[in-house]
């Protein structure tokens, strides 16, 4: 099994809802309140460069309109994906795969890399980014854990990056979830904070992988989930809980 790459607490989308998601912005401010590791969301552009964004359109966050895989790495990045989060981030830019690998190895950051692909891409999108991947964190000790909600792409990523470390994300339990893992060779089972109990996490930890869950923002449910055994936490609230 690969060794584990991440600390505790990871960042939500780089600081959850205090900058702009997945973008450098919010890698910056979650780096100034003390975090290490981050999770943000990858897919592809219709030339097949993996860029940051977590919808399948581009209206929420961004000054496009549109499905996001519609568009060239070109077009993409040349729109405003910080304006619809506040005036002080206005014009700040999608950024790619490469940005940000060039940012977290520059910093020794780690990354929970979500592989969030267009609709019909799954496959396309875990080989592709797996491959970006092992080019970008070359000789690294430390590469990014590669999740996804669906098995495909995780599958694909495998496929393509045998190397790399993987991670099942569930947000409901179905009964083939330990079956999946295994089959993945994930070292990791990340679920909503809803569905971890102690049960839970013995049942992943019996499996040989770590048990996190996202995205806990309460204090209180934070302290029950980590009493119960758990190995990570992704948050939004990065000026809340300490990651030391």
């Amino acid at each position: 099994m690969q060794s584990w790459p991440l600390p505790f607490w990871i960042a939500h989308r780089g600081a959850g809802k205090l900058a702009p998601e997945n973008t450098l912005a919010a890698f910056r401010l979650g780096a100034a309140h003390g975090y290490r590791a981050f999770e943000c969301d990858v897919k592809l552009s219709s030339d097949g460069q993996p860029f940051l964004l977590h919808d399948d359109k581009l209206n929420r966050t961004t000054s496009g309109r549109g499905p996001a895989g519609a568009l060239s790495w070109h077009e993409l990045s040349r729109l405003d994906a910080g304006s619809w989060h506040s005036r002080a981030h206005a014009g700040e830019p999608i950024p790619c795969l490469e940005t940000v690998a060039a940012f977290c190895r520059r910093n020794g950051y780690g990354l929970n890399l979500e592989l969030k692909p267009n609709p019909g891409q799954e496959e396309e999108t875990g080989r592709v980014v797996a491959l970006a991947v092992r080019a970008l964190w070359a000789g690294d000790a430390r590469p990014p854990l590669l999740s996804s909600f669906k098995p495909a792409a995780v599958a694909a990523a495998q496929a393509a990056a045998p190397e790399l470390p993987r991670g099942l994300l569930l947000d409901s339990l179905r009964a083939s979830w330990r079956d999946e893992a295994k089959s993945l060779q994930c070292i990791a089972v990340i679920t909503n904070y809803a569905l971890m109990d102690r049960q839970m996490v013995e049942a992943i930890h019996g499996l040989g992988m770590k048990a996190l869950v996202y995205t806990v923002n309460d204090e209180s449910v934070a302290k029950w989930l980590i009493a119960n055994g758990l190995d990570g936490i992704i948050t939004d609230a990065v000026d809340k809980f300490s990651p030391v």
